[in-house]
């Protein structure tokens, strides 16, 4: 099954030093039952494009623990995982700009569980860590994004309270497509 990971390029950098995406459990994105069936009309890519932006709306979440983990000297756990303490600050973090980043893992069904809730229909776990060795691709912002994501992460608790404005600069940064990076692409991301 196709799983897209929701990451930061922090985290991504520490996932690469450490050869897989872990510890379990990881909440990913996928093609999921509930998803083919709220989204009766799409094919095959456009239920996966629906999972990736999943994916990408929960890295931009990600990128706003990191900031707040960052003002509190943590830093958010590889890609999807509980908080890291700060004895791995900096440890792999890559510099630069905030951009959102999911990786596309291909990983066994029984490695998949689908969430309960139905307001989450693409959403699952995944109960085994996933090495690097399944991820396909990686999809990031492209560099001239990152305006547009810096400022959706500062407004996206103003957005979560239901404010229009907060709600915009989230939009505008989602309006953003992501760029595809075959897994060999990847430490180039993170120079």
């Amino acid at each position: 099954m196709r799983v897209y990971l929701p990451c930061t390029l922090s985290a991504l950098a520490r996932v690469v030093a450490q050869g897989e995406l872990g510890p379990a459990p990881l909440t990913g994105y996928a093609v999921t039952p509930a998803l083919v069936e709220w989204y009766t009309s799409g094919d095959t890519e456009e239920l996966e494009y629906a999972a990736l932006t999943e994916g990408a709306r929960a890295s931009l979440r990600m990128l706003a623990e990191e900031d707040a983990g960052e003002r509190a000297g943590d830093l958010t756990g590889p890609c999807g995982t509980e908080q890291i303490g700060a004895e791995s600050a900096g440890a792999g973090k890559a510099a630069g700009p905030a951009r959102r980043v999911v990786l596309a893992a291909e990983v066994p069904d029984a490695w998949v569980a689908m969430s309960p809730d139905p307001d989450e229909r693409a959403r699952v776990r995944l109960t085994e860590p996933v090495p690097m060795s399944r991820i396909a691709s990686a999809h990031v912002d492209d560099a001239v994004a990152a305006p547009d994501v810096e400022a959706a992460v500062a407004a996206l608790p103003a957005a979560d309270l239901g404010d229009d404005d907060a709600r915009f600069a989230v939009d505008e940064a989602e309006a953003h497509e992501l760029m595809w990076y075959a897994t060999q692409e990847i430490p180039d991301l993170l120079v």
